[in-house]
């Protein structure tokens, strides 16, 4: 039975581990959890218990808050052969060297990937139909507004700028309507674009949408991509939502055609995070504003756990590298 070293708090433990998958923890591997009662006493997460708590351990189960996982814990040879990482990017987890003594990493992006999706869907139907503007008009004593009025999603085109993971998401939830979706991403090759039953385009004609979605990672080549220029050149009343990174966009840029008028904009992410907004932007009936939450609910955080221990499993059996396996080749472009 595989030795597996839960290396995440009680409390994010029940965050990420339904009951289901605290049973298959039982059945299938000997398992260690951190902050359990041992003869030595607790084990707890700080960097210093982390080699007691690996030791020996086939599998590492982590999530949020786990801390770095340093090249150094492999050096004797006797380190992990299997990271399950319970939460997003892997980045600011483990040292990529790891990857080169031959462990193999898993990340349950893929599943909170969906929770984006909606959530990006969620925005654009909230936008296009002004439901904000409408909602701040019957606050402040209105009724129904002929100055403007609600646009349909169905048969919109959809510019998405960036082919990853909860990009697909998205492009799954957008089949019903029957969209034009054209996705702008140099790594995209035309058959997985195929595939995904969508068109590539450069980033300026992705932009020239009704929607632009923005689903790119945080690497150098993407900082300040969306830049003033292009924010200037986007079609009226275009629907700007960044689920990603903040520094993709030029934020202030983005701001100042909403406080216009001219844009919708839903922002989930902010350079820097805690955004400081002033009154008129928080007061904006064309702005949907939340804090780094699209990825962040109650059903998607407690499948984390099971989501990337089945593809462990499958790994571990058969050798499968399911869509929760990190591929070290991507390591450089992924987020």
């Amino acid at each position: 039975m595989p030795k597996l070293a839960v290396l995440m708090t009680p409390d994010r433990a029940a965050d990420v581990c339904d009951p289901q998958t605290r049973q298959l923890l039982d059945d299938r591997f000997e398992t260690t959890w951190a902050g359990a009662e041992h003869a030595s006493g607790p084990l707890t997460l700080d960097s210093e218990a982390i080699p007691g708590l690996v030791n020996n351990a086939d599998i590492v189960l982590t999530s949020w808050g786990t801390p770095h996982l340093r090249k150094g814990l492999w050096d004797d040879g006797h380190g992990p052969k299997v990271v399950a990482h319970a939460a997003g990017s892997v980045k600011k987890l483990i040292d990529p060297a790891i990857l080169g003594e031959g462990v193999a990493v898993f990340s349950a992006g893929p599943r909170i990937a969906w929770s984006v999706g909606e959530y990006c869907l969620a925005s654009m139907l909230t936008l296009a139909r002004r439901l904000p503007r409408f909602d701040h008009a019957i606050r402040a004593g209105g009724w129904k507004q002929t100055a403007f009025r609600g646009h349909e999603l169905a048969g919109a085109k959809v510019g998405i700028i960036g082919a990853s993971s909860t990009a697909r998401a998205l492009i799954t939830l957008l089949k019903p309507f029957g969209c034009d979706v054209v996705v702008y991403d140099p790594y995209l090759k035309p058959d997985r674009a195929d595939d995904l039953q969508v068109r590539t385009a450069t980033l300026e004609e992705t932009l020239q949408s009704r929607f632009v979605s923005i689903h790119v990672p945080n690497v150098p080549e993407t900082e300040g991509m969306i830049s003033r220029k292009l924010i200037e050149r986007l079609r009226d009343e275009t629907v700007v939502i960044n689920s990603s990174r903040g520094p993709a966009i030029d934020q202030q840029a983005l701001l100042d055609h909403v406080l216009e008028g001219r844009l919708y904009a839903a922002l989930d992410v902010y350079d820097p995070e805690p955004p400081k907004f002033d009154a008129a932007t928080l007061e904006a009936p064309n702005l949907l504003l939340s804090p780094h939450i699209a990825g962040d609910t109650a059903e998607g955080h407690l499948a984390l756990a099971g989501y990337v221990l089945a593809d462990v499993l499958a790994y571990l059996e058969n050798g499968t590298r399911g869509p929760s396996y990190v591929d070290p080749a991507v390591w450089s472009i992924a987020a």
